[in-house]
């Protein structure tokens, strides 16, 4: 067993072997802004929403198990590829350079990309896939959902030149490219693979998964809600039915 002594020669040798390594932070999620501020931080709060949308496309598919949102995220992940290809080919920097931080490449705007992707096809969905016959009210609520995407896709890009992590070209390309990615990606999904989800869900491995096509059924929530009060109800009359026996 190592002495004291020999514990303190050891412990400068790692010191210095620590300061000779270059430390590269992780800057998946940090963001910087002006000091005080306050709509920046607040443009740097929402550039955070990309990895709010992925845990909350993590979290549906894992407890609903639906072939929709499964196919709608992996759309997401196809256009993160995409985009990611994109800018190690044109390897264009970005404006400004933080002390290290960010040295991956800034053209296309992966935030742009990603945020008009997701809006594009979400908007696209909530028109011309949920066009069953609907309240006044549900057709508010539908129209107040698609222009928040779009807001919030607006503000997201705007904060990527305000808080200088890319120039206007990065971000324009950014959201060119997701639009058209969304388009086509909703296209292909509607056209294409829907038809195929009835198919899928037939298979052992989708029963086993518990996968599942929701597509004909016009509002799932309606319908998710009156099934488990239904569902509920008469297991309360047979609890009831059976204490009265005893």
């Amino acid at each position: 067993m190592a002495s004291f002594e020999e514990l303190d020669e050891i412990a400068p040798s790692f010191a210095y072997a620590a300061d000779k390594l270059e430390w590269i932070p992780l800057s998946l999620t940090l963001v910087e802004y002006p000091q005080g501020d306050l709509f920046g931080k607040l443009l740097a709060a929402l550039s955070l929403l990309p990895f709010a949308i992925v845990a909350g496309f993590i979290t549906l598919i894992l407890f609903r198990r639906d072939l929709h949102t499964i196919v709608f995220f992996s759309g997401i992940i196809i256009n993160e590829c995409i985009n990611f290809v994109l800018k190690h080919t044109i390897c264009e920097e970005r404006p400004i350079k933080r002390d290290g931080l960010y040295t991956e490449y800034g053209m296309p705007s992966t935030h742009a990309q990603f945020m008009w992707f997701f809006a594009a096809y979400a908007t696209l969905f909530i028109y011309f896939r949920l066009n069953y016959n609907c309240t006044i009210a549900e057709r508010f609520w539908r129209t107040i959902v698609a222009v928040g995407c779009i807001t919030t896709a607006i503000l997201v890009t705007y904060s990527r030149v305000y808080l200088q992590y890319h120039s206007n070209s990065q971000v324009f390309f950014g959201v060119l490219i997701g639009v058209a990615l969304g388009t086509a990606w909703f296209m292909i999904v509607h056209t294409v693979l829907t038809p195929f989800f009835p198919i899928v869900v037939s298979w052992r491995m989708s029963e086993y998964l518990l996968l599942r096509d929701t597509t004909l059924i016009p509002n799932v929530l309606w319908f998710e809600y009156t099934s488990i009060r239904t569902e509920a109800r008469a297991r309360a009359r047979k609890l009831s039915a059976i204490g009265r026996s005893h």
